[in-house]
């Protein structure tokens, strides 16, 4: 009978009591002074398209010029400072539902595509001419 097992690398624990962490006061600003500082630095992010909404824009034909992803890029950003999560942002003749806080173009329509569409899981719509 085996009355000792063998551990060739034994367990070392350390008796180091943990940190305690100091909760940072809540104010108005939610944000952490670090996470505000980077917004601040960083330059404005444009509009990304997903693999789902650049396979809609060649389906659809949809092309944007410079002027119009400028104009989908400041839609999205005022419905940011407003608190907007999900948009529908018509510009022309496409409709483009946009994750506002991803940055990111989720579907892409055009005139056709949109009629008799009914657009859920929005809270904010915005027309750009």
């Amino acid at each position: 009978m085996v009355d000792k097992i063998f551990f060739p690398n034994p367990v070392q624990v350390t008796t180091t009591p943990p940190i305690p962490r100091q909760k940072p006061a809540v104010t108005g600003d939610v944000k952490t002074p670090f996470a505000r500082v980077l917004d601040e630095k960083l330059p404005a992010q444009g509009v990304k398209f997903s693999q789902h909404a650049q396979e809609r824009l060649r389906a659809r034909g949809i092309s944007l010029s410079e002027t119009d992803l400028r104009k989908l890029e400041g839609a999205v950003e005022s419905v940011a400072q407003k608190g907007g999560k999900e948009s529908l942002v018509m510009l022309g003749d496409a409709a483009f539902v946009v994750s506002v806080k991803n940055r990111t173009v989720v579907t892409a329509l055009d005139r056709d595509a949109r009629q008799g569409n009914i657009f859920t899981n929005i809270d904010s719509a915005v027309l750009v001419k």
